[in-house]
């Protein structure tokens, strides 16, 4: 299949639609002045494990979306969007294609578009040729054309959504409720990603980040021996986790901590080997 022919597929089985309450409408129009020419979110925040929970009200204002790494975890009204685009190599395939859905009003000509744009960063380049101006990466396009059947085979997006709630809602829910508080999420409740859960320990504190932000120089015995216990925990963890076959869970840089990403692939045996692994650390490190 050409890429053209993907976003039909995922239209077909990525629509639905979104409905928002007043209250959140309201909150997501205030500070919204004119003139803009477009607003742009990015849907899923990966570093600080946030989501948008709803689809933000614009207006007449095109609302253009970075979707990479919650393409198809959920239903999407897509006609809310002026344009979305995603890298595949979250949920779709591996890194080398990427998904476009836009408007077509937004096609706009070569001579509109800014001087000096590489005719290949030119969306009517691509509309016009059916993704084929240049070679297009064939390999990468087969697998994704294999994801989406799974994912079709699995529901569409509503039955993957249902899997990726049960994922999150297993290691939230431990989180929120472990014996002792060793852990908690970072990210407040109604803003959660299903697709990243970054959480620290009992040893990251307001008291150690903090610490961390001032020179080293001018931190405390007590800051630094406080620093020190949550990076020995911290590194700790992330070790015996990938003894254990958890790998990839050090947290970014800014937020620290772990962070597990819980994409379409991972299956829900996956979060519990976890948060079994979670429970036995902080047993053994309370």
């Amino acid at each position: 299949m050409l890429v053209f022919e993907m976003v039909s597929f995922c239209l077909r089985i990525y629509y639905s639609i979104v409905f928002l309450t007043k209250k959140q409408q309201k909150q997501t129009s205030t500070g919204l002045t004119k003139p803009r020419r477009l607003f742009h979110i990015c849907f899923n925040n990966t570093i600080m494990g946030t989501h948008y929970e709803y689809i933000p009200d614009t207006g007449d204002i095109p609302l253009v979306a970075d979707i990479s790494s919650c393409v198809l975890s959920e239903e999407l009204d897509v006609s809310k969007f002026g344009l979305l685009f995603a890298g595949a190599q979250k949920n779709l395939a591996p890194a080398g294609v990427t998904l476009v859905i836009i408007r077509e009003d937004l096609i706009c000509e070569p001579e509109a578009c800014l001087p000096g744009t590489p005719t290949m960063l030119c969306y009517k380049t691509h509309a016009d040729n059916d993704s084929m101006y240049n070679t297009p990466p064939c390999y990468t396009i087969y697998v994704l054309g294999k994801v989406l059947h799974w994912i079709e085979k699995n529901g569409g997006a509503a039955g993957i959504n249902k899997l990726n709630v049960a994922k999150a809602d297993l290691l939230y829910n431990y989180l929120d409720n472990n014996e002792g508080n060793f852990y908690h999420a970072t990210a407040e409740k109604g803003s959660r990603s299903l697709m990243n859960v970054p959480f620290l320990t009992k040893y990251s504190t307001a008291e150690t980040a903090a610490a961390g932000k001032k020179d080293e120089a001018d931190r405390t015995d007590a800051e630094k021996a406080a620093l020190a216990k949550e990076k020995e925990i911290n590194e700790k963890f992330v070790k015996e986790a990938a003894a254990a076959g958890l790998v990839n869970l050090k947290g970014h840089r800014l937020v620290g901590g772990m962070r597990a990403s819980i994409y379409n692939a991972m299956s829900i045996e996956g979060v519990k080997a976890l948060v079994d692994f979670m429970k036995k650390f902080a047993e053994e490190n309370k």
